[in-house]
């Protein structure tokens, strides 16, 4: 009884010492992260006297709807200003009839507006509707059903995934516009989210670290697929829609524009990667608790099986999510009946190409990975334990 509560005792210190030095890592890395912020943008518009703010529509005052129910033109609107220099004050405004900017208002809209101040002179236009309300709903009831669904599990997903969004928005991209290269800063990102999500969901131990190995390993597997496909399709960086804009900035902060293509691959392709390598690692495990008696080789057959099927629908999974993206380009080449040569030779339609095959590549290279890793180290961490009874 004495060995039992002294055993307890011992294992209680070890974890609370592991998240101790957890958490003096993760406050480490934030003071490195706000330091490394300290940016200095450099300004490729002319912003001056010009905001985005907030606003709510009182009155039409000219409306553009047509007897048919079409609006053609701009209407003119009455708003109150709900933010800025002049919160509070009534100013005449102008929305634009278009898909992409302006919006068609009616009393008690609330929009987004572009203040333009000079002097004493001040425009209004409208620019959108205020869109904030419906992003931040969604995704406070996105994260509630994740966490009700989920539990605990849910809840440490949650953290992972704000960890994940803070690590792209404070490190990937501050990374690239400093002038690293972003084929390394999108490994180092994806080796950093990957253990912790790791961490989180199933703490510190042989199958974290086999999950983690494989992911990574699938990561760079897909980003140096990607370059191969691109150097034998003379695809690079530059043949992206939004190049001038790019080189702009390349001149600029000598930003390595050839490889964002590449690097984007490789955060896009992360989340199917690491859900594969979990998905292996605790299977392999899972078989190992319950029958420790079986071989490496056996338990990598195990991890293998388990690995096909979901190796299948991850494969879907990428192609799907990159032809969804490119849909309205695959529409216009059928209503045009463009000639496959012309579409297989597209700069876009190649890059689709790259991504989904470069992706799946990941994720199909990734399973014997983690197979081997978790087989391995199940069956090292067995005998080790075998030793130290006999022992």
């Amino acid at each position: 009884m004495e060995e039992n509560i002294r055993g307890i005792s011992g294992l209680l210190k070890r974890s609370s010492k592991r998240h101790f030095l957890f958490f003096l890592i993760l406050l480490g890395f934030s003071l490195f992260l706000i330091k490394f912020n300290q940016v200095d943008i450099a300004h490729l518009v002319q912003t001056e006297g010009r905001t985005f703010e907030r606003a709510k529509v009182v009155k039409i005052l000219e409306d553009n709807i047509q007897e048919d129910g079409t609006r053609v033109g701009q209407q003119k609107v009455l708003l109150k200003m709900l933010s800025g220099s002049q919160k509070g004050s009534l100013t005449e405004a102008i929305s634009n009839n278009g898909y992409l900017f302006g919006a068609a208002c009616r009393s008690g809209l609330k929009v987004i507006v572009i203040q333009s101040i000079s002097g004493d002179i001040a425009i209004h236009t409208v620019y959108s509707p205020d869109r904030v309300g419906a992003v931040v709903g969604f995704i406070l009831i996105f994260l509630l059903v994740v966490c009700l669904v989920g539990g605990k599990k849910g809840v440490l997903s949650c953290l992972g995934l704000l960890f994940t969004f803070l690590c792209i928005m404070w490190l990937y991209i501050p990374m690239i516009y400093k002038g690293y290269s972003p084929f390394l800063a999108a490994v180092l990102v994806a080796g950093i989210t990957t253990f912790m999500t790791m961490y989180l969901l199933g703490g510190w131990c042989r199958k974290t670290v086999c999950a983690a190995a494989g992911t990574i390993s699938g990561v760079i597997i897909a980003g140096i697929s990607a370059f191969l496909f691109g150097k034998a399709a003379h695809i690079s960086g530059y043949n992206v829609s939004n190049i001038e804009a790019l080189v702009v900035l390349e001149n600029i902060r000598g930003i390595r524009v050839g490889e964002l293509l590449f690097s984007g691959l490789l955060i896009s392709s992360l989340g199917a990667v690491m859900d594969v390598g979990m998905s292996i690692a605790s299977t392999v495990f899972e078989i190992h608790g319950q029958k420790p008696e079986l071989t490496r080789w056996e338990l990598f057959r195990s991890g293998m099986n388990v690995g096909k099927d979901a190796m299948g629908t991850m494969v879907n999974t990428l192609i799907l999510a990159y032809v969804g993206s490119g849909v309205s380009t695959l529409l216009l080449n059928y209503a045009y009946e463009l000639p496959f040569l012309q579409i297989i030779n597209s700069n876009n339609i190649l890059i689709e190409i790259m991504q989904g095959i470069s992706g799946s590549m990941g994720v199909v290279l990734t399973v014997p990975m983690v197979s081997f890793f978790s087989s391995y180290a199940a069956e090292a961490g067995y005998l080790k334990k075998q030793v130290e009874k006999e022992g």
